[in-house]
């Protein structure tokens, strides 16, 4: 006989007086159900970008460039530090804003990658996934990223800006490709892009004034630095032209980047390259050596951060 406060009923399988558990013979185990979808958008963006790295790996012919290496620390230390000014700027920003642990910068790393072997953007996606993922940090990352992102971009034009105003006469002088109504059209695109974000920051951005304030500072000190570490390790690449040379160099490129309908932008700071140094010859050499570096920084780091992240997916 049962006990009077005893169902009639037996058990079921999973009435064992703890939480649910997954039976033996599930399809899926309980650890890829409680999957979101920032998870499964995470794992497409990694396995694109590896994708990326693999077709990119097939094009690239680095034989030309093995012999023009520089062989001083010094220039690889340069050149590193130029690499990670960024993903580091937007781990101190995040670092404030979240307290984002040390893993995070793996994390603004596939960030950099994913934007510059995909496209423009992609990387933010995937950071807001990993954010999403842990929301003992945030339970709302999107406003932050968001805000960001359009920070970063609003620096970069003012930038841009208050550098066409200095070389203006330069480039007036040059003629490669740029002409008044061209040049004119650029403009008004990045002062009208600038002066919406401002008009309606009120709409847009949701963080506070005093971190809006940091978030942009520490982008212009970006901008600074990648500009003035550029400049530097071209000048170890090649130190008989000056180091000032160098800088008025990078910002040129760093003005031509920036400005949109503006064609053949390779061709125009060639020729401004050599219009102020000179060195024909050995000024494509170095353009191509840093862009194959680049490149190959992008594909070994995409590559190793795919496998750390492949070896995540196997542990859980």
């Amino acid at each position: 006989m049962l006990p009077a406060n005893a169902s009639a009923e037996a058990p079921g399988p999973l009435d064992i007086g703890g939480p649910a558990t997954t039976l033996p013979n599930d399809p899926l185990p309980l650890a890829i159900k409680q999957r979101g979808w920032a998870w499964w958008v995470g794992v497409a963006i990694t396995l694109a970008v590896l994708g990326a790295v693999l077709i990119e790996l097939r094009n690239v012919d680095f034989s030309d460039v093995r012999g023009m290496l520089p062989t001083s620390p010094l220039f690889w230390l340069v050149f590193a530090t130029s690499y990670f000014v960024a993903p580091a700027a937007d781990w101190v920003i995040f670092r404030k804003l979240w307290q984002i642990p040390a893993s995070g910068f793996l994390a603004l790393l596939r960030k950099l990658i994913g934007n510059e072997l995909l496209l423009g953007y992609i990387g933010e996606v995937y950071f807001y996934t990993w954010a999403r993922r842990r929301t003992e940090m945030t339970s709302s990352p999107f406003g932050a990223i968001k805000d960001v992102a359009i920070l970063s971009a609003l620096m970069g034009n003012a930038v841009t800006l208050v550098l066409l105003v200095l070389a203006y006469p330069l480039l007036g002088t040059l003629r490669f490709g740029i002409d008044a109504s061209t040049l004119l059209a650029s403009v008004a695109v990045v002062l009208g892009m600038s002066s919406a974000v401002l008009f309606f920051r009120k709409k847009l951005f949701s963080l506070p004034r005093s971190e809006l304030l940091y978030v942009s500072g520490l982008h212009l000190v970006r901008i600074l630095a990648v500009a003035g570490l550029n400049a530097w390790a071209w000048h170890l690449v090649l130190p008989e032209v000056g180091l000032q040379w160098w800088l008025l160099l990078s910002s040129c490129r760093q003005l031509l980047s920036r400005l949109p309908f503006m064609p053949n932008k390779d061709v125009v700071f060639a020729g401004l390259a050599v219009f102020m140094i000179g060195h024909d010859a050995e000024i494509g050499a170095l353009m191509t050596m840093m862009a194959s570096l680049i490149l190959g920084l992008h594909l070994a780091l995409g590559l190793l951060l795919t496998v750390v992240e492949a070896a995540g997916w196997k542990r859980a």
